[in-house]
């Protein structure tokens, strides 16, 4: 969805989701046609909740979650997000190391998923994201936060990124996007957002420059994204001395 000439509040976005999206458990993808970073991709269609997880690997991700009103096609091929390539100027904030596995779902294992594109985006500190028209901002030729990896033969990714923000209508989160090409012209896409804990978004929000946006309004239990599955989707972060790693297995089921 290409958004820059289209003007769409947060309120309004999250609106439509609550109206008509429901939470989807055990993430299935349909073929679509051949993409690239070049080409944009219509969102997969999951398969049922009903699947018996005793069956299912423990690097299923679940569930799918919306992709929201902020995805921007940008074709950044980087894994340090940070910087806006139109004038060289580095974001601000607590640095985080994020590393990402893709699987396979196969019978009871997970295969890696080599040659997979994955994009992630997120708001800076001060919750404004790049490239996009709101009606607190407007940053359309930005494209800090923005970027892609395309997995290696063990299924691997890693980006250099900060500590999302935050903003009224969300809890803090990191949208991401997991797209392949297939073979017969078939290919797959899976999306859904990554959460924090809120004790940890609150020491750092003491923080510059966090500290100058004020207490955050909204907690993981209120989200209402975030209460479809969120739980399971929440990062685990450790200190690396000048920042926090965090890793996090994706398994897909390509059916």
């Amino acid at each position: 969805m290409n958004i820059n000439n289209r003007l769409l509040s947060r309120r309004e976005s999250l609106g439509l989701f609550r109206a008509g999206g429901t939470a989807i458990f055990v993430v299935g993808c349909m073929p679509k046609k051949s993409i690239s970073p070049q080409q944009q991709v219509s969102v997969a269609t999951p398969i049922s909740s009903t699947v018996n997880s005793a069956n299912v690997p423990g690097c299923v991700v679940s569930p799918q979650q919306t992709e929201g009103p902020y995805f921007v096609d940008e074709k950044l091929n980087r894994a340090d997000i940070r910087a806006d390539p139109a004038d060289g100027s580095v974001k601000a904030g607590v640095p985080l190391q994020l590393k990402l596995h893709i699987s396979q779902i196969g019978g009871s294992s997970c295969i890696p998923l080599a040659g997979a594109i994955v994009d992630i985006w997120h708001c800076d500190a001060l919750g404004v994201y790049s490239d996009v028209t709101d009606q607190s901002f407007n940053t359309v030729g930005k494209k800090f936060l923005r970027g892609y990896q395309v997995t290696d033969a063990q299924g691997n990714v890693q980006f250099t990124t900060i500590y999302p923000g935050w903003y009224p209508g969300r809890t803090v989160h990191i949208h991401f996007k997991v797209r392949t090409e297939g073979k017969s012209a078939q290919g797959y896409e899976f999306t859904s957002q990554l959460y924090f804990d809120d004790a940890m978004s609150d020491r750092i929000y003491t923080q510059a420059p966090y500290a100058s946006k004020g207490q955050r309004t909204l907690k993981n239990a209120d989200d209402g994204i975030f209460q479809d599955g969120g739980e399971q989707m929440l990062l685990k972060l450790t200190s690396n001395g000048q920042g926090y790693t965090a890793t996090f297995d994706v398994g897909l089921q390509m059916v």
